[in-house]
């Protein structure tokens, strides 16, 4: 992909946000542990910034995804990850099932409003005794006429403290696995609907992370994306962009890290020479921006077959699994070569090294992007394979 200059345009405007209006704040949020959702994602509406895929009928740009590509390029370079991860649930975790089948009214009531920022949206999928297992879900919603009524618990939702509403995963019949699911739009305002708590996390400390109880919530039928029972297909859909997002964070993030740290151990002196002329430091570090570059390029054809409208399950899921094993892998190297400053609060590598732990976790989980691969290459026999996550 060589990108246009209007792309190029585009990741000036994005640059110049981040640079003006995220990092100068980030410390604060780090310490207040949550980022303003409602104050930037007003600021990134009026700047045409949410919805670049969506349609303009409903306040979005219209464009490719190698847009979305760049936005997260560079979104990736706020000096935390917690506060991009918040803002990319809102715009392709929480938003594309509803964007692509959700119904002209419920368009109209959630997404338009979310395209201007002025909602904030989450995604509840997980549970406390289903994880990355997403066909065990137990909530509930059972019918009473033309509602939904809604009973369960989710939990780890990013957002969830601030959301105004959330795309819930729901059992909507007695259908086992992953059958009889749905996706429901659920106003937070919405009686029943509470916030348990917040959750005190290891790194992404700038990101709300919430347990969200639903205790007998009322909804409208109305407000089900897409057809009864196709829930649990629409969310595997959704997984697929959002794993892809999650891995352009995460190479653009490690590119950022290792250049912090070349600099650095240009600047570094030990036993009269500056650290990069060691050998074993500048060969890792050019070893790791080779494997970097490697996995914008598994990123860049898994978009190129997104665009075209091919399945990328595969690569996704590949994407995914090599971001969150090599962030793991380049944020432990280059705090090694910060040396003791590494292990320092004050220094960026230790923000980085704590967040870059989530990837293999968040949106399914290594394990279950290894299961998804086997699958795909045919490697497992149809009743040994699992569920995807």
């Amino acid at each position: 992909m060589r990108f246009s200059p209007e792309h190029e345009m585009f990741r000036q405007s994005i640059r110049k946000f981040v640079e003006r209006e995220l990092n100068p704040h980030v410390d604060e949020w780090e310490e207040a542990g949550a980022w303003p959702g409602h104050a930037v994602l007003k600021q990134m509406g009026a700047l045409g910034f949410l919805g670049l895929t969506y349609p303009e009928e409903y306040g979005g740009q219209g464009l490719d995804f190698w847009y979305t590509v760049i936005f997260c390029e560079e979104l990736a370079k706020t000096n935390c990850a917690g506060a991009p991860m918040g803002i990319t649930v809102h715009t392709d975790m929480c938003t594309p099932a509803l964007a692509q089948h959700g119904s002209h009214e419920l368009k109209r009531q959630f997404l338009e409003p979310s395209l201007r920022g002025e909602y904030v949206g989450c995604i509840a999928v997980t549970e406390p005794d289903a994880g990355s297992d997403v066909a065990s879900i137990r909530t509930r919603a059972r019918p009473d006429g033309d509602d939904w009524v809604i009973t369960g618990r989710k939990l780890f939702i990013t957002n969830g403290a601030q959301a105004d509403w959330a795309c819930v995963l729901a059992r909507t019949s007695d259908e086992p696995g992953a059958h009889g699911m749905s996706l429901i739009i659920v106003p937070t305002t919405s009686p029943g609907f509470s916030v348990s708590r917040t959750l005190r996390k290891l790194g992404n400390h700038s990101s709300d992370t919430a347990e969200l109880i639903f205790d007998n919530v009322r909804v409208p039928k109305a407000n089900t994306i897409g057809e009864e029972g196709m829930g649990f297909i629409l969310q595997m859909r959704q997984f697929q962009r959002e794993r892809l997002v999650g891995a352009i964070l995460s190479y653009s993030s490690m590119e950022k890290v290792v250049r912090e740290t070349i600099a650095y151990t240009q600047q570094r002196r030990a036993f009269g020479a500056a650290l990069i002329e060691q050998q074993a430091i500048h060969f890792r570090l050019a070893e790791l921006l080779t494997e970097i570059e490697a996995l914008r390029a598994l990123c860049y054809d898994a978009t190129e077959r997104f665009v075209a409208g091919e399945d990328i399950t595969r690569l996704a899921s590949m994407a995914k699994l090599k971001g969150g094993r090599l962030s793991r892998e380049v944020t432990d190297s280059c705090l090694q070569y910060y040396g003791g400053m590494g292990y320092m609060e004050e220094t960026p590598i230790a923000r980085a090294y704590r967040d870059a732990r989530l990837l293999s976790i968040g949106g399914g989980a290594d394990e279950v992007m290894l299961g998804i691969i086997a699958r795909q290459e045919g490697m497992l026999p149809q009743k040994t394979r699992p569920r995807q996550g």
